[in-house]
């Protein structure tokens, strides 16, 4: 009988728990549907995320095929919305194709940076000590130089190509993440009930995996929202150099070089994808401070 009564109240506590877990979710929505900003945010995240899934199946004209009987075409002729490049190339084609780099560039180098920070920032503020000093004095060092320099640098060192930008995209950004996660630790470090599980000896790793990591949940995901956008940037900023991606693949800082030498005569070659990135940085922006606002404890609170 004792064991009839232990499972069902076992199952209405799973029930409970899923409904609790379905309201805080209609609850979100409802008020992303009533924040302008956010919502404005979350509908260019969308247009992007589409574009970089589907963007072989939405692109007119192959983004790589060139026609130099159509060159620098202005836009709305024959049938190229955008117009074309130098060597005939739909420009349309080629912005969301690159819509494709800018997608995996931004999630990749956030995941692989976010990952390598928060464990970095969890080790120096949880253990302190020597190993805090250490680590602090280099994140100093690396945050002393500007991060598009740093990243400049690391892929005149290691190379180009979509791989190595990211590569040095995650060392030059996981710093951030390291400094934040950090200071986070440090504060819920001397809540009492760390200082209780460290009191009845709890091992340290099961006080870093149950108790400090969910309480990072949420700066983590504010941070990598608002990170997505400084990595695209820093993408395009490299590769207009032309240290990133290389052509023929199609990237919007790419373009942007290819573009610049037509400046007068084809405006249009730098105009669209320039208006692609600032409206795509736009919206990360724009959901990652409503994000940030809707995820402040104290705010939850008011």
């Amino acid at each position: 009988m004792s064991k009839i009564i232990v499972k069902e109240s076992a199952l209405i506590d799973d029930m409970m728990g899923e409904m609790k877990e379905k309201r805080k979710r209609n609850h979100f929505i409802k008020e992303l549907s009533r924040s302008k900003t956010g919502m404005t945010g979350m509908i260019i995240i969308a247009i992007f995320l589409i574009f970089g899934i589907f963007g072989s199946l939405i692109t007119p004209f192959d983004p790589n095929y060139s026609d130099l009987s159509k060159k620098l075409l202005p836009p709305m002729s024959e049938n190229h919305l955008l117009g074309t490049d130098q060597l005939g190339r739909d420009v349309l084609s080629r912005i969301i194709d690159g819509t494709k780099v800018s997608l995996i560039i931004g999630i990749s180098t956030v995941v692989i940076s976010g990952l390598i920070g928060t464990f970095i920032g969890i080790i120096a503020g949880y253990f302190r000590g020597w190993i805090d000093t250490i680590i602090m004095r280099i994140v100093d060092v690396q945050l002393s130089f500007p991060f598009i320099l740093l990243v400049l640098v690391i892929n005149a060192l290691i190379g180009m190509g979509l791989k190595n930008i990211i590569l040095s995209l995650v060392i030059a950004g996981w710093v951030i993440y390291a400094r934040v996660i950090r200071s986070e630790v440090l504060a819920l470090r001397e809540k009492e009930f760390i200082l209780s599980c460290v009191a009845t000896g709890v091992p340290n790793w099961e006080i870093i995996v149950k108790h400090i990591l969910p309480n990072l949940f949420t700066p983590v995901i504010v941070l990598s929202s608002l990170q997505v956008a400084t990595f695209i940037i820093a993408e395009a900023s490299v590769s207009f150099i032309g240290f990133g991606v290389q052509p023929p693949q199609a990237a919007w800082g790419n373009m942007l070089n290819e573009g610049k030498d037509y400046i007068f005569s084809a405006w249009w070659l730098i105009t669209f994808p320039g208006i692609a990135i600032v409206i795509t940085a736009l919206g990360v922006n724009l959901f990652g401070d409503w994000l940030r606002d809707r995820l402040d404890p104290e705010m939850e609170n008011d």
